[in-house]
């Protein structure tokens, strides 16, 4: 990358001085930068490449201090309000930039989780993502969830929604109880295709068939197990051989000669009931929508299209991981989608238990490098369903998610049912932010690949930048990161790095502000953005200031997506390095 005026060159993400003679006052990421401004330019490098650039990638780097004060400059739009929500700006308050939890924390709201008041003990113990499953409840029922959360983020906190699909694989037994019931060893239950009101005792409604007498019934991958004994009509009575919980709705899988019976994977990916779902919550403009059982790349895209055509607001599409397709096609899958669940139970039933953790780190590694955000779900805290304390093995679960670099990690039932929700949050939240501490410590970043170049130059430009930002930031020992965007790509990008510092995310748009609260390391603010860059700064910097969250001394790196109006099809992208005065 040719330095304006020859003076330097990008090579192996280390600034080289190329001619010698220039006097050189400050330094960046281990090389020496003027202590005015550096500016790169995508055109100089026509003369490397046949192709010709049809935008134009600008990059300063720049030293300097910041002042709020009455001699700084005159600048246009300096007023305006800074949304920073509720529990981010506590969080900032108590523990400074480094305390932020970066991790996100994903809760599946139910029955014991619904009100008013249980969602915002939930918002304020560090819920970033709503999740709603669309295989229990009501529609009635959905709508009252969403219409609460969106109260509390009026009310200052930042919680995204998400609807899970239930898909046209799902197979439940319901047992038809609010909360769990225990299947004791022994017990003989009637499995019954008869659709009742309310529960029945040692009774579940089931909607699968083709059962056979010797086969083994599992519950929710591993639950509770039952073997049928009698084959009555369309009904069973099985014998519970492994004693457990039955959660309203479980999923269930069968077994005949030691092999799985898999289902019908004919049928589309999205039912008829998905796609009314789908509907739903574009009409209330949730923030993601959950793909169950996705077998290729084909029925992610097909849904992106449908998404585009009916609402400005486009919701993020996660694909499930959850099924041997899905591992088959992982690349294709999470390049068309914006993000995925490693949902472990399903994809337990039909792997081998002991390839979970090898499968999962090598779902999230592939997510990091493409930029997509990964949830891992299923059973992290599943003993707090009933229990007030978990197991020293699950608090380790959460903590290897964490260790590997998962976006986000996400309660189930121990949230939607259990008894202790709040206090699993909890857990969750304190172990995240443990481990990440350890691994600032340890420099377990530094061993991470970067992510892998992509096709377009400008693209590629826009990583390597994000790329080098994250390493000064790192390098230099600097409080935190500011990154102005528009649609929060590069804030995606700089996440990708994981770098210590915090990203601060301002933008513009609420659709990604939301979408930025899976994304790891991101701290999502909304404020109205100019294409002045110095003025953005600026007023964010006073705002912040303001608050009392930033002091004097701190040092921040400043990074832009920002296209100004004045410059048509330019990409202005700059890096510069801040303090605080």
């Amino acid at each position: 990358m040719a330095l304006a005026g020859e003076y330097a060159a990008m090579c192996n993400q280390t600034l080289i001085m190329t001619k010698p003679g220039v006097t050189l006052k400050k330094t960046v990421s281990g090389a020496p930068v003027p202590s005015k401004r550096v500016c790169f330019s995508a055109l100089k490098l026509k003369n490397y490449h046949k192709a010709r650039l049809g935008v134009k990638a600008v990059t300063q780097i720049e030293v300097g201090s910041t002042t709020t004060t009455e001699g700084s400059r005159d600048l246009k739009g300096l007023e305006g309000t800074l949304e920073l929500d509720l529990v981010s700006e506590g969080e900032l308050r108590k523990k400074g930039f480094m305390g932020l939890r970066k991790t996100k924390l994903v809760c599946t709201i139910g029955p014991a989780c619904c009100s008013l008041e249980e969602l915002e003990r939930l918002a304020l113990e560090g819920m970033n993502v709503a999740r709603l499953n669309m295989c229990h409840n009501t529609r009635e029922w959905h709508l009252d969830v969403v219409r609460k959360i969106k109260k509390l983020n009026d009310k200052g906190y930042c919680v995204a929604v998400m609807i899970d699909t239930e898909g046209s694989q799902i197979n439940v037994v319901d047992h038809g109880a609010p909360s769990s019931v225990k299947a004791e060893d022994g017990s003989i239950w009637h499995f019954t295709a008869e659709k009742f009101d309310g529960s029945r005792p040692l009774t579940v409604q089931a909607s699968r068939e083709g059962f056979s007498e010797g086969d083994e019934v599992v519950i929710d991958g591993g639950m509770a197990t039952f073997e049928v004994v009698e084959k009555i009509g369309n009904d069973l009575r099985c014998k519970c051989t492994d004693s457990g919980l039955l959660l309203p709705r479980a999923k269930l899988s069968f077994w005949r000669a030691g092999k799985l019976v898999r289902g019908n994977y004919e049928l589309p990916t999205l039912s008829a009931k998905d796609w009314s779902d789908i509907e739903f919550g574009v009409s209330e403009g949730v923030d993601f929508i959950a793909v169950s059982f996705v077998k290729d790349a084909e029925a992610i895209r097909h849904l992106k299209s449908h998404l585009s055509t009916k609402s400005a607001k486009l919701a993020k599409v996660l694909a499930k991981i959850e099924c041997v397709e899905s591992l088959q096609k992982l690349q294709e899958i999470v390049e068309a989608s914006d993000g995925v669940m490693i949902a472990r139970g399903d994809l337990g039933v039909e792997i081998p238990l002991e390839q979970i953790p090898s499968m999962q780190e090598k779902i999230i590694e592939v997510c990091r490098h493409l930029n997509k955000p990964a949830i891992v779900a299923s059973q992290l805290l599943e003993s707090m369903i009933q229990y007030p304390t978990p197991t020293r093995a699950e608090v380790a679960d959460v903590s290897e998610a964490v260790r590997q670099y998962a976006d986000a990690v996400m309660l189930s039932g121990e949230s939607a049912v259990g008894s202790y929700g709040q206090k699993a949050l909890s857990v969750l939240r304190t172990t995240s932010s443990r481990m990440e501490s350890w691994g600032r410590e340890e420099s377990m970043q530094a061993h991470l690949n970067q992510s892998k170049l992509r096709l377009s130059l400008s693209d590629r430009i826009a990583e390597q930048i994000c790329n080098c930002a994250a390493e000064m930031a790192n390098n230099l020992g600097l409080d935190a990161i500011f990154v102005y965007t528009r649609h929060g790509e590069m804030a995606s990008l700089l996440s990708g790095n994981r770098p210590n510092p915090p990203i601060f995310a301002f933008t513009s748009d609420r659709g990604a502000r939301m979408a930025l609260s899976l994304q790891w390391g991101v701290t999502p603010l909304l404020i109205d953005l100019s294409d002045d860059m110095e003025a953005n700064t600026e007023k964010t910097i006073s705002l912040i200031k303001t608050k009392g969250l930033i002091k004097e001394g701190d040092t921040v790196l400043v990074i832009s997506d920002i296209i100004p109006s004045c410059a048509t099809q330019t990409l202005f992208q700059s890096i510069q390095v801040k303090t605080v005065a």
